[in-house]
């Protein structure tokens, strides 16, 4: 019989060093904040994954590692299970990080000043890889339909029209609106990218986060074709809480472009592997699953709790109910605040920790983002606290 894990229970990460909680005073001004803003969960992660690093831990030698046949393995088997992808060992380059990945993507595949589209409000971070390596952004901004978000197609073909463009950096599923694209939308983004010679790289991080009213198709797997003008960015780390290992993977089929992917993580020294990412990776893709599919029903509850409650308690914030990720978008435009007054209704008048709309680009002003990987306890102290904020005011 399979263990039955235990989501409801609290921990306390204020003594572990933790971004996510260790920190407050600096983020927020003060340390009592519940902190639901940064994609990492509340959760302990599976007990194989446990398991396997202490096993490594006990070794005692932390020494250069070279990857295992068996890590490559169990990505290849993790990817055909969970979204029908068959892919090759030749065909992964661990990094350090999805984030540093992309960083590679821009400078393996442009030239500074070139054009780089995203999809605004998107994961901040992408403008920084953009921005900070001397390319120029280009918004792709998402169309939102009463709190469902759609890709516009018609403005992104003449943005493509644009030759100094030559790459777009897609969240797939996104972060932070939580859709996960259908296969009709990624072909349509994937053949126009194709048309026009613009590579896409494709973050994937949070794919197997996805509800069961949704399917994530890897952008790469559509058809050949596709595959040969996508980089994929993938990690365990958000799926089983393993951020902290630093260690992800790009999956890139085409041989061209994979060597210019490897000769840029060579050119900045970042090629050598974790001992403990590894371990981690390994132990996660091959005896994870029955610990995720458990944590989606959990988190199905937790969003289906919260979005009971929004609607019985706080009409005035609406919910963009995601159907992949741990990230809720709410829409609190209804509550006329400003930016700053938004900000900071929701440190000292909620006591909440969140992420402002605003820092995922212009289209997300008037939102916040929630992170909803967390006890059921600490989700319903969270509402509540919220709900007497609003009917305070």
């Amino acid at each position: 019989m399979k263990p039955i894990i235990n989501f409801d229970e609290v921990i306390d990460r204020s003594q572990t060093d933790s971004v996510k909680w260790g920190i407050n005073e600096h983020i927020f001004g003060r340390n009592d904040v519940l902190s639901m803003w940064v994609a990492d969960m509340d959760f302990r992660a599976p007990e194989p994954v446990i398991q396997a690093l202490i096993a490594r831990a006990t070794q005692g030698i932390y020494g250069y590692a070279a990857l295992p046949v068996s890590y490559h393995q169990a990505i290849i088997d993790w990817l055909q299970k969970r979204h029908g992808w068959k892919t090759q060992p030749a065909w992964q380059i661990t990094t350090p990080g999805v984030v540093p990945a992309v960083s590679v993507a821009v400078l393996a595949y442009t030239q500074p000043g070139d054009k780089i589209i995203i999809q605004s409000p998107v994961y901040h971070p992408f403008f920084k890889m953009v921005l900070n390596n001397g390319r120029q952004i280009v918004e792709n901004s998402l169309i939102n339909q009463d709190g469902y978000y759609r890709m516009d197609f018609d403005a992104l073909a003449r943005q493509l029209a644009d030759t100094r463009v030559k790459m777009l950096i897609l969240c797939s599923p996104h972060n932070p609106v939580g859709r996960v694209w259908t296969l009709e939308e990624l072909t349509r983004l994937g053949e126009l990218c194709r048309a026009h010679n613009v590579r896409v790289v494709s973050d994937e991080i949070h794919s197997d986060l996805v509800y069961s009213w949704a399917k994530h198709v890897p952008m790469a797997s559509i058809s050949t074709d596709l595959a040969d003008n996508t980089v994929t960015l993938l990690a365990p780390s958000k799926t089983f809480n393993l951020a902290g290992l630093n260690t992800s993977v790009a999956v890139i089929s085409n041989p061209v472009l994979n060597n210019q992917f490897c000769q840029m993580i060579e050119n900045l020294g970042i090629g050598v592997s974790s001992v403990f990412g590894m371990a981690g990776l390994e132990a996660a893709y091959r005896y994870g699953e029955d610990w995720l599919d458990q944590l989606l029903k959990y988190l199905a509850g937790n969003l289906n709790y919260l979005v009971s409650f929004m609607d019985s308690r706080i009409p005035r914030i609406k919910v963009c109910r995601p159907e992949g990720t741990y990230l809720v978008w709410m829409d609190c435009r209804e509550l006329g605040l400003s930016r700053a007054d938004l900000k900071n209704f929701m440190i000292q008048k909620a006591g909440l920790g969140l992420d402002e709309g605003a820092v995922f680009g212009q289209p997300g002003e008037g939102f916040m983002r929630m992170n909803v990987a967390c006890p059921r306890a600490v989700l319903v102290k969270a509402l509540e606290q919220l709900a007497a904020a609003v009917e305070g005011r």
